[in-house]
Parts: structure tokens; sequence; C-alpha cells
């Protein structure tokens, strides 16, 4: 196993599950990957605690402030991060011990299709030949050119984590996921934030009517966006504030600029040529059915090596099917062919199957069910006013196609739409369901009634 992130550790412990002689190479000094010491598990952890620190969720309680009456220190919004990381780190560390995998600190290379070597931060190197290769090293931030990243106010999405002091001003260049994501945390910390972007859409894969709302939610707490723009030049020279020209020719000056420019694979030293595997874009490494490489049926690959959706929860899906294969187990076959996605930006966005526009494209009749949040007691309770879930029927049917989500906890609350939808149920699946109350379940139904009105009603 090449790459100690969550792809690579859940396929490392796969292996191990079927008593398989297994070792997993890490570059790093410990494992966890993005996932756990750089990426999704610190930021959601931030975001959780800049929410928490800031007082952001009580001020939408009635009568009740506990925002913070002193100036908070990057130190007090990363201690629970810190603490989260390292309990997740271990846990890994345990359950490779745990199912009898050598972890092999060290830069791997391919020496030919099934010899790898592994250099160690010594130097001394170490030959492993393996019957089976999993390929899962996962991705690192792209950093475009135009921007030094040498210095201390120039950040990616790796290294922003590692802030000795919040910024007054912070430009986020790239509204992606990630970029939209960071961009809300920041403004609850109350960072002044702007997010510049080339497109004219926040998310243009959700469907509209919840980017539209994101938009507008994420305007109110206090990022500005500045659309159809590129950054073309960034000026370092003063001392302390930053000044960057956009293609419009305007000027933003900030002390801090957050590069969100998409990923590229950490596929650049592996010598994939070697093991006669041509990559392509970006070092994406190409894959078929069960996730092994179009040109040596022994190599596999999963995570974000291979391309979108480049999620952790995917990742992990795609190690287990490809060991399984590799050994020829028969106990995971596939993935499911929906995915959900969530989106932690403030508010949560989180969405699974067709949206409005691909149904219309697809021309397939359909009818909508909508319920807010601030409609249902566990709304009200939580203080969300702006939440809403969305879903999509097939008019004749009423089947499931479409779950939508936007608001607190949209990333939990989706899946009970995503374990409908795998189920193939329709609206009456929600219509005899009996949830707890006061929960946020009950938005399917009130969604699910009024789509099943509506359809009676035309």
């Amino acid at each position: 196993m090449l790459g100690g992130g969550p792809a690579g550790t859940s396929g490392a412990i796969a292996g191990g599950l079927m008593g398989r002689k297994v070792a997993l190479v890490e570059k790093a000094p410990i494992v966890g990957g993005a996932g756990i010491n750089t990426g999704t598990i610190p930021s959601k952890t931030l975001r959780e605690t800049s929410l928490m620190l800031a007082g952001w969720r009580t001020r939408r309680l009635f009568g009740v402030d506990l925002s913070l009456q002193r100036e908070a220190t990057v130190a007090d919004f990363m201690r629970h991060s810190d603490h989260v990381t390292a309990g997740e780190r271990e846990l890994a560390e345990y359950s490779l011990d745990l199912h009898g995998v050598e972890v092999v600190h060290g830069a791997a290379s391919f020496v030919d299709p099934h010899v790898v070597r592994v250099v160690a931060p010594d130097g001394s190197e170490r030959l492993l030949r393996g019957e089976k290769i999993l390929v899962a090293t996962g991705s690192s931030p792209f950093q475009p050119p135009e921007f030094a990243f040498k210095d201390e106010r120039v950040h990616d999405s790796d290294e922003i984590l590692q802030l000795k002091e919040l910024p007054r001003k912070l430009v986020v260049v790239g509204a992606g996921v990630i970029g939209s994501e960071y961009a809300g945390t920041f403004a609850a910390l109350g960072v002044e934030v702007r997010l510049v972007d080339g497109r004219d859409t926040l998310l243009p894969f959700l469907d509209s009517e919840i980017s539209a709302a994101l938009t507008k939610a994420m305007t109110e707490n206090g990022v500005r966006f500045l659309w159809k723009e590129k950054v073309v030049k960034c000026d370092l020279s003063h001392p302390r504030d930053v000044s960057l020209t956009l293609s419009s020719g305007a000027m933003l000056t900030c002390d801090g600029v957050l590069v969100c420019s998409g990923r590229s694979s950490n596929t650049e030293t592996l010598d994939l040529a070697a093991a006669g595997i041509t990559p392509g874009k970006r070092g994406l490494i190409p894959v078929g059915s069960h996730f092994q490489s179009n040109d040596q049926p022994h190599i596999y690959a999963a995570g974000d090596v291979i391309g979108p959706p480049a999620l952790a929860a995917t990742g992990i899906e795609q190690a287990r099917v490809a060991v399984c294969h590799a050994f020829g187990e028969s106990l995971k076959t596939d993935i499911a062919p929906l995915l959900p996605a969530g989106i932690y930006t403030i508010p949560e966005a989180s969405m699974v199957g067709d949206t409005e526009a691909q149904l219309i494209e697809k021309k397939i009749p359909y009818v909508v069910g909508r319920a807010r949040y601030a409609e249902i007691p566990r709304g009200k309770i939580i203080g969300d006013e702006s939440g809403f879930l969305k879903l999509l029927f097939r008019r004749d049917d009423m089947r499931l196609l479409g779950v939508h989500v936007m608001g607190e906890h949209a990333t939990e609350v989706v899946h009970i739409g995503l374990m409908a939808m795998l189920s193939e149920s329709t609206a009456e699946i929600f219509n005899r369901a009996c949830f707890n109350y006061p929960t946020l379940g009950d938005l399917y139904k009130f969604a699910a009634y009024r789509a099943l009105l509506e359809r009676r009603k035309n």
C-alpha cells in the first residue's frame, strides 16, 4: 500500500483482515495523510470550534450571546483540532498494528511493476516486492506560479492550518468547495473575507436553488464575493499588506491570501513509468473497473490519485473494493452508484442524486417537495432560519431522484434521503415513517407531503 491516508490505511486494514501480508509505505513520519493531518478532519474541527468560540450559533438564539469577550488566539482555535487529529491518528495506528500491517516510513518509487524502493528519512533504502500494489498517495494543493508561497502571508489549503495569527483581511482565491469552506470559517471568526472566482456561480454542481441560497447566506455572514475575476498579480513588496491585481484592473489589499486552485496527485516522485503506468493530467492514474490501473492489472489505485470525486469517504470505499478484488474476496465487489456530496460551508450544504437542471435535461417529469427548518420545532430550537430540504420525485411513480439540503447538519440530514434512494424508495416511505420528535427528520415528512399534494393537485 503506497500512502497512509484514509484510502491507503483502509486498504491495508482490509488486506490484514484477509490474512494477507501487508506493508504500508508512508512518506511522512506519521500516518493519516491529508484526511487526518492537514485537510478533512482538522479543517472541519476548526469550523466547529470557530462556530462555538465565536458564538456564531448562539447569536441566532433569542436573547443569547455567548460570543468571545476577548480576542482569541490561533492556539485557542487550533487546540481542539489538534486533539481530534491526534486521536484519529492514534486510532489508525492502532488498527494497522492490530491487523498485522507493517508501516514503513519513507519515500516510495517503483523499480519495476512489482518492486518498490523505499528511501527512509536517514537515507537507507529498502526494496519491497508486492504481488498486488495499491497506489493511494493522495494529493497536494496546486500552487499557481503567480503566488509566492514562501511568503508567510500567502497560504495554500494545507498550510493555512499552521497560521500563527489570524489575518485582519483575508482574500480567498478560488470559490470551490475548499475555498468556500475556509471563507465561511474565517468570516465566522470575524475576519474580513473576500472570495475571488472566475465563474459567476457558487459551486455550480449544486442544485441552482441551493447554490443561490448558500450564496445569500454566506454573504449575510460576511463573505464578499467577487465574481468573474482572476488574480493576475500578487505584490508582496509592502512589509505588512499584500496587494492583489484582478483581471478587471481592480486592486485588493489584505494581510492574508489563501489560494485554493485545486489539487494535484502525489504521483510525481513514484516513477510510474518504471511500473509501466502512464499518468494523466495532474498526475492522475487512469483506472477501470474495480480500480485496476489500465496499464497494469495487478496495480490498483484509489482516492485522490484517480480524480473526482476525490473525497475521503469515496477513497476509503474504493480502496476496500480494490483490495477485495485483488485477493478474490466477494465481501465488497463495488461501491454504491449514488455518492453524497457534503460541503462544510457555513451553513452546510449537501446533496445526492439529480438536480432540477439535470432532470430537465433528461426530460424526466418531476415533482418538488420542500420543507424549511424554521417550519419544524427542531429547526426553531437550533435557531436555523434559512435552512431547507428539497426533494425531487419522478412524477409518474414518485420515486425519489434527488435530495438537496442547506442548513445545520445538512451533511447528516442528507443520509436519510441517500438510503431511500439506494433502496429505490418512493415518497411513500416518508409518508409511512415515524421519526423521533422533535428532529430534523421531520423535514422529509413535510417535503414528501407537499410533493404528494402537488402531484395530486396537478
